[in-house]
């Protein structure tokens, strides 16, 4: 991931025969689970180095045909299909002097990958979280500002997740 972020991915799949099989739609549904943030510090000086944010969202998919491989992501033919948008979307909201909030999709998100989340390829249901961490430097002239997020996710057969919005979370940044 660009600008030091990484997307983490868990993941329960295992069904067992004796269950039920989950009534899950074929469009991906998220829901938002929690933002965790926590400071990095120099263990020597104490200064802080940077606001270390996770984003947990919780997932279900009918045909579990979530993800892509790094091959397919180098692909042309892939890349036509899919366009070069991911398949993760975060956008960032910033809140203003003025009490608004300026919402923009950061240059360091604009194209983020899932990778397959079903190895096996094989159709059928699938659920699970995926933890998305963002690094926020600290820098000589950041001050705190208040962020907030939108996720919403999209699969192989280009549906869209719903979107959803996380908690506020204050961070280092520049107006």
């Amino acid at each position: 991931m660009k600008g030091g972020s990484a997307l983490l991915i868990a993941f329960c799949a295992s069904l067992s025969g004796c269950l039920p099989k989950p009534d899950f739609d074929s469009v991906p549904r998220i829901e938002y689970a929690s933002i965790v943030q926590s400071p990095e510090s120099d263990p020597l000086t104490g200064k802080k180095l940077q606001e270390n944010v996770v984003i947990t969202v919780t997932f279900e998919d009918k045909d579990g045909d979530l993800g892509a491989t790094a091959d397919e992501r180098s692909d042309e033919t892939f890349n036509s299909i899919y366009g070069k948008r991911g398949n993760y979307e975060l956008v960032t909201l910033t809140k203003n002097v003025d009490g608004s909030w300026d919402e923009r999709i950061l240059s360091s998100d604009s194209t983020m990958w899932m990778p397959i989340l079903k190895p096996d390829g094989k159709a059928g249901p699938i659920k699970g979280k995926l933890d998305y961490e963002l690094k926020k430097p600290y820098g000589n002239n950041s001050v705190n500002i208040e962020q907030k997020f939108k996720v919403r996710i999209r699969d192989r057969a280009l549906h869209y997740s719903n979107q959803v919005e996380t908690d506020i979370v204050t961070v280092p940044g520049y107006r």
